[in-house]
């Protein structure tokens, strides 16, 4: 079989694809009578350019061009069909020519490789037939009326139909459907080929080919996203095609590479096509990128697509010849779904939301939109979904006034046009089987069927989820037999295994793909027969997921509240509690509305005793128990009952638990109230207030409470105590004792104090008085003021490397002055290797602690302050450090170094002549007085954002954890809400400079000049080189490596840039909860402002992709030389950003950083440099050694002075 002999080939070696057969025949210059042949003399519209029918009109030149890429050493070639459908021959009125072209174009292309395979059969060659993309898409609308598409997937599957039945007719050898813009389009070409193979029973190896239009198909779909939408069909092979040349694909093409579980295609265009429309790229230097891909093995096939010829062939060959191929990864096996963006259920997502809302019979409010057409309502049903959590929405149209099938296509067409609802995978929920079907047709992402069952026997069933399968979607089944609906756990697993076993053997589903639903059926409706049925449903799918791991589970939470219909908050309460127990038995996914599941710890204890003993059946009286508490709630009021239970508990308890839970709404009722319950307004503070407090840093120091609930906490204690302030002094008693002193810095030269600020609330919350210093704080200051107010503790917090000699200098100025509190170290430049080696045996006379994080900071402060402890503590830490000392020393023996003599000997060779570098649209410098918030708010970093907050999982799933979700969603809404606040009274001022200048290369010296002439140098970058000691095939680079060299008379450049979102337009007093916030978004502001100048320069600028290192990171680690570059783009006049002593940018949220377009450039880190290279590299910037190695401390190689 082809298959067999491809596979082994591919693990042998790179394939190599043909070239552009549009570029060839453009080189014949053929004239309209040349397409037109005897064939179509009389034909009524003009086809010149319609390159397939030569097959029939001129078949030599199509002979010509295939025979010249076989000789070039193609080992697969294309027919002449990539427009040889119907759809768009009917642009020509030739649509009864589809066929005979396609056969033809085969034919020829089978006839030659036949050939060349006999002449030498130890290299094979093979024919694809070319299937394009039509020149329609089932994603895009043409009319103002979204749910209108420019082409619907069954006419594309006819379409299809006929073109492979053509070519499988003519021979070809597999499939290549190629230039995949839009999934939908690609999914009909599956499905019809799917359908071709059983008809002639055969099967052909398939290739898919998509192509990029910013990084997305040009629907909108993620890369990632479209491999979970096709890889149903067990291609050969997937990749990428035409758009753009190699260097601008081998970002995504690295990525493919990465999670395809598929052998990898590649065939780029010749670069981009000049003014002209002409491809400048030559063979060479389009080799020599393609060869690149193969040193990183990233590939398994590869050829050229728009430019390319037989030469462009031959080289690659040649360059190839001995490459080893890409090895197929081993690909995590889990569920992958998708909308526009991918949905991995990963074993870190424990449960799966699928919105329930978008249901005409489960919903009256979307019903009546549905009904009455109004859809911009309906979709912001759906939309609300989203925003609430749910990862999956689920559409039904089952309504007996409605024509399901219709309205079904309707609304999904209308979310396919609204990417913050079709970024999620759909479920297409409905009884009608055609409805079913109709709905997965316009998908363009894999989605989920709601359901099916063997309810109608085998036959049906296997029938049905074939073609689920074969329309790429995962499957719900309902655990319904002939015998009717499984209410036992003995008959779910009956059911479930024996649909199992058809699924994963008959049909060939992945188990990953298998989700089943056992039925929740209503509890509490009064007859004994029912009281059994949540405890068969959990132990079922106990069993379930015990022996069918890799499947899920599902259920239909709205059943089991059936009784108490209209009593929305027993019902919304029911189904928290009843996922809380399901989930830990396997179940992981539900049909619910996200919005109305409460937190289960949040149910008022009593209800949630009287819920538990229904689901688990726990006394006869359990039904009647909670039917009395359901009708003891009213309605209006029904929320607020449940949520506020905890009022009509004792004084003290009411007060600690407003502290914990960070509520001040009745704070002032019971401060009132306690005020005349205690003799002394400090006792209140003492007691409840305290009481609470230290459970909130417990609860923090366990990680069950996050940083969010923390200062909204802390928020409450300010609160009271502000309000007992008054009582306080009237009774003459001032002083509340704390539990310690604690004096806090950003040390001298830096201005980053988001960590610190963190600790100081976090300290604050745990009653130690802290004295914050704020930031870039000398040395004197902090150790004055820790004198004067008698601290007990000294923290130090630095973000970058030169503040780590700044608090060695701390330490040594302790040590002399006799100081013997402990010292914290803590901020994104430390460490504890850091601290154990440089800071520790400085300090003799106290203990040097390192603080990784926030929610550490209590129980080190609390171990050092409590005499018990503190030995214990102390003489631990000692060991620890003593170990890393060791370890140090021990691994540093061992570690050489290239003199850097040797290491630039090592550097990369680059091929100069052959590197295209694109010249600037405008060179010199840009300033931007006033860049759009709303650009920047759109690159907004939410990952970023909840990482800051101390937030342990990733957004967006962070917002649908079970322990920290509703925290997450709370600061979620208030950081929207400030940013719209700040978008509209217009609080931050973003500005920024790009400076593009002429720039060349000597050694690790970058040189800058005024003009085009290059006789004006305006400043040098000294750069440094990496000096461990690498592979032959590992250079240690250079930042200057990347730029041509002085001495090869190349011209290139080099782009600078600075900005900020520090600056303010007023001061916005706000709470420690929202300062914190507004903080952070600065930080994020930054990074989304630093992609949006970046996509200004690739569009506008310069025109060319580059990387952005920024300064201070690994590959730049030196914050000095930001002072050259702010000179040079006379930063603090145009934009009024300062650098500080140690070169630390204020206002913070700024960052200043570097563009370098060569195609070969990319992000490394230094590593650990030697002293010749420090000495080198002080002579070169004319500096003091000692300050380079303040600059670098944690690079260097070598102890310095």
């Amino acid at each position: 079989m082809v298959i067999k002999k491809l596979k082994k080939l591919l693990q042998d070696r790179i394939l190599i694809l043909d070239g552009a057969m549009g570029t060839m025949i453009q080189e014949y210059n053929l004239l309209e009578k040349d397409y037109r042949g005897d064939l179509f003399a009389n034909h009524s519209e003009e086809i010149k350019g319609l390159n397939d029918v030569l097959s029939l009109t001129k078949p030599e030149v199509i002979e010509q061009i295939h025979k010249d890429f076989l000789e070039a050493g193609a080992d697969i070639i294309e027919t002449n069909t990539f427009n040889a459908t119907k759809i768009s021959f009917s642009n020509y009125h030739m649509e009864n020519m589809v066929y005979d072209i396609n056969v033809a174009s085969a034919k020829i292309a089978k006839k030659l490789a036949d050939e060349f395979t006999f002449k030498n059969p130890s290299k094979p060659r093979f024919v694809a037939g070319s299937i394009g993309p039509t020149d329609k898409t089932a994603s895009f609308s043409v009319s103002s009326d979204s749910s209108i598409k420019n082409t619907y997937f069954d006419e594309l599957f006819e379409a299809y139909l006929e073109q492979i039945k053509a070519l499988i007719k003519g021979g070809v050898d597999l499939l290549l459907i190629e230039t995949v813009f839009d999934s939908i389009n690609c999914k009909a070409a599956l499905y019809a080929a799917e359908k071709v193979f059983e008809e002639l029973n055969i099967s052909l190896p398939i290739i898919i080919s998509a192509t990029l239009t910013n990084g997305n198909l040009l629907s909108g779909q993620t890369l990632e996203a479209f491999l979970n939408s096709i890889v149903h069909a067990n291609p050969l092979a997937i990749g990428l095609n035409c758009s753009l040349g190699a260097d601008l694909l081998y970002p995504f093409i690295k990525e493919l590479s990465k999670i395809a579980p598929l052998y990898t295609i590649c065939y780029p265009n010749a670069g981009l096509p000049n003014e002209l429309g002409y491809y400048d790229e030559t063979p060479e230097m389009f080799a020599e990128k393609i060869n690149n891909f193969a040193k990183e093995k990233l590939i398994n096939i590869v050829g050229g697509c728009c430019g390319t010829t037989p030469l462009h062939t031959t080289l690659i060959a040649k360059k190839l010849s001995n490459a080893t191929p890409r090895k197929i990864p081993e690909i995590p096996k889990i569920t992958r779904l998708s909308g526009l963006e991918p949905l991995n259920i990963t074993k870190d997502i424990k449960f799966i939301n699928i919105g329930e809302r978008a249901n005409v019979t489960g919903s009256k409010r979307f019903s009546k939109f549905i009904i009455s057409k109004d859809f911009d309502s309906a979709l912001e049903v759906a939309r609300k979904q989203i925003d609430n959590g749910a990862q999956v929405i689920d559409i039904n149209m089952d309504e007996s006034m409605l024509d399901a099938k219709s309205e079904m296509k309707n609304f999904l067409n209308l979310i396919s046009s609204d990417k913050d609802i079709a970024k999620a995978p759909i479920m297409v929920d409905s009884s009608k089987w055609e409805v079913i079907v109709a709905g997965l047709k316009c998908l363009p992402g894999k989605g989920i069927v709601n359901s099916i069952s063997l309810k109608e026997g085998e036959e049906i069933f296997i029938k049905q989820a074939k073609i689920i399968h074969s329309l790429g979607a995962a499957v719900l089944f309902m655990a319904f037999d002939e015998k009717g609906q499984a209410e036992t756990a003995k008959r779910k697993i009956e059911i479930c295994l024996r649909a199992y076993k058809i699924l994963t053997e008959e049909i060939n589903f992945s188990p990953h793909d298998i989700i089943f639903d056992l039925n929740v059926f209503a509890i509490a409706t009064g007859l004994e027969e029912h009281n059994n049925l949540a405890i068969e449903f959990l132990e079922a799918a106990k069993y379930l997921k015990a022996n069918l791991p890799y499947c899920h589970i599902s259920g239909g939470l709205s059943n089991l509240s059936f009784s108490f219909r209209g009593k929305n908050m027993i019902r919304e309460a029911m189904h928290s509690i009843f996922l809380y127990h399901a989930i830990p038995c396997g179940m992981n996914f539900a049909i619910v509305n996200p919005g109305q599941i409460p937190v289960y710890d949040e149910i008022p204890l009593h209800l949630r005793n009287l819920i538990e003993n229904v689901i688990f059946n726990k006394n006869p009286q359990a039904t009647y128990e909670l039917v009395d508490y359901a009708n003891n709630i009213t309605d209006p009021q029904k929320k607020a009952t449940l949520k506020e239970e905890w009022r009509t508990d004792t004084l003290n308890k009411r007060l600690e638990l407003s502290i914990i839970k960070g509520i001040t709404k009745y704070l002032e009722t019971d401060l009132t109230q306690a005020l005349t319950a205690y003799s002394k307004p400090i006792e209140i503070i003492e007691n409840p207030l305290m009481n609470g407090i230290s459970k909130v840093g417990i609860l923090f120091g366990d990680g069950k409470m996050v940083l969010p609930q923390l200062v909204k906490s802390a928020r409450a204690m300010q609160h009271a105590v502000q309000f007992l302030q008054p009582h306080i002094e009237k009774g003459k008693k001032t002083n509340i004792k704390s539990n310690g002193k604690i004096l806090i810095a950003t040390v001298k030269g830096d201005v980053h104090d988001i960590g610190k600020n963190i600790v100081d609330v976090v300290l604050k919350c745990n009653n130690y008085e802290i004295f914050n210093l704020g930031e870039k704080v000398a040395l004197e200051t902090i150790l004055d003021m820790a004198k004067k107010e008698n601290a007990d503790i000294i923290g130090l917090s630095g973000l970058i490397t030169p503040s780590l000699a700044e608090m060695v200098q701390v330490a040594k100025e302790m040590e002399a002055r006799g100081f013997t509190i402990p010292l914290l170290i803590g901020g994104a430049a430390t460490s504890i290797k850091h601290t154990a080696i440089k800071i520790y045996p400085i300090y003799k006379k106290g203990i040097t602690v390192y603080v990784k994080d926030a929610s550490q900071a209590v129980s080190i402060v609390a171990s050092l302050l409590d005499k018990n402890k503190k030995t214990t503590f102390v003489n631990d830490l000692k060991q620890k450090y003593k170990d890393i000392i060791n370890s140090y020393n021990a691994t540093n023996t061992n570690i050489t170094y290239y003199p850097l003599k040797k290491a630039r000997d090592h550097k990369p060779k680059f091929d100069w002549d052959n590197i295209s570098i694109t010249k600037p649209n405008n060179t010199g410098i840009t300033t931007f007085n006033d860049f759009s918030l709303q650009e920047i708010i759109k690159n907004f970093d939410w990952v970023q954002f909840f990482q800051e907050w101390g937030f342990k999982g990733k957004y967006p799933e962070i917002l649908n954890e079970s322990e920290v979700g509703k925290e997450a969603k709370n600061l979620f809404e208030d950081t929207k809400k400030m940013l719209n606040k700040i978008d509209k009274e217009k609080w931050i001022i973003p500005k920024a400079i790009i400076g593009i200048f002429p720039a060349n290369s000597i050694e690790e010296d970058i040189e800058i000049y005024d003009s085009e002439s290059r006789n004006k140098i305006i400043s040098i970058l000294q750069t440094l080189r990496q000096q461990s000691i690498h592979s032959d095939s590992q250079p240690n680079y250079s930042l200057a490596d990347f730029f041509a060299p002085k001495k090869s008379n190349i011209n290139d450049y080099i782009g600078f840039f600075v900005l900020t979102t520090g600056l303010q337009s007023k001061d916005i007093i706000e709470d420690d909860y929202h300062k914190l916030i507004l903080k952070l978004i600065k930080d994020c502001l930054a990074e989304g402002f630093s992609k949006s100048l970046h996509e200004k320069v690739k569009n506008e600028l310069w025109g060319v992709n580059s990387i952005r290192p920024a300064i201070g990171y690994p590959i730049l680690p030196d914050h000095s030389i930001k002072r050259p570059i702010f000179e040079l783009l006379d930063i603090n006049n145009k934009i009024g950003v300062n650098l500080t002593e140690n070169e630390m940018m204020t206002p913070e949220a700024s960052i200043c950083g570097l563009y370098i377009a060569n195609p070969h450039a990319k992000y490394f880190s230094i590593g650990k440099i030697a002293k010749d290279q420090v000495e080198n590299y002080a002579k070169r910037r004319n500096m003091d050694i000692s300050i380079i190695e303040k600059n670098l401390l944690s690079y260097l190689s070598y102890k310095s002075d």
